[in-house]
């Protein structure tokens, strides 16, 4: 890990370079993870107005788990990024999928209405061939935003 404990550095434009892992120490348990990023912020890609959410992230780690901090600073670089909600919900969670291969991941985003609807994008992967694709399908199926 190269960022905790350092001097915090925000980055000016997306950069999932800055995501770090550190190692599970449970990989053999089936447990549950959550972040919270209450104020999260993107760009509209159209008029270049800021978006605000409240970005959750889900997941069932592996081998390898996200550092807060890099997640954090990660979220945070999606200040100036400009993308459509469902395209950043995605995107974070095809990074971490990528960062960590975790079993199972979802990650949904609760955006502030802006000309007067919200939209709540959800996306989630389950770990082919294994118990966990057979989650993702059936979690997304059922999917109910709260």
């Amino acid at each position: 890990m190269q960022l905790l404990g350092r001097e915090t550095h925000y980055a000016a434009n997306y950069d999932p370079s800055l995501l770090e892992t550190f190692e599970n120490q449970h990989p053999e348990n089936d447990y549950w993870v959550q972040f919270n990023c209450p104020e999260f912020t993107t760009l509209c890609p159209i008029t270049g107005q800021p978006d605000f959410a409240e970005l959750k992230i889900l997941y069932l780690p592996g081998e390898r788990m996200v550092e807060s901090k890099s997640l954090k600073l990660y979220l945070f670089s999606f200040r100036n990024h400009g993308d459509f909600h469902e395209d950043c919900v995605n995107v974070i969670m095809k990074d971490l999928v990528r960062l960590m291969n975790p079993k199972y991941i979802e990650v949904t985003g609760l955006f502030l209405p802006r000309g007067g609807i919200s939209i709540y994008p959800y996306a989630n992967y389950g770990r082919p061939g294994t118990k966990y694709e057979q989650m993702a399908e059936e979690r997304l199926k059922n999917h109910q935003i709260i």
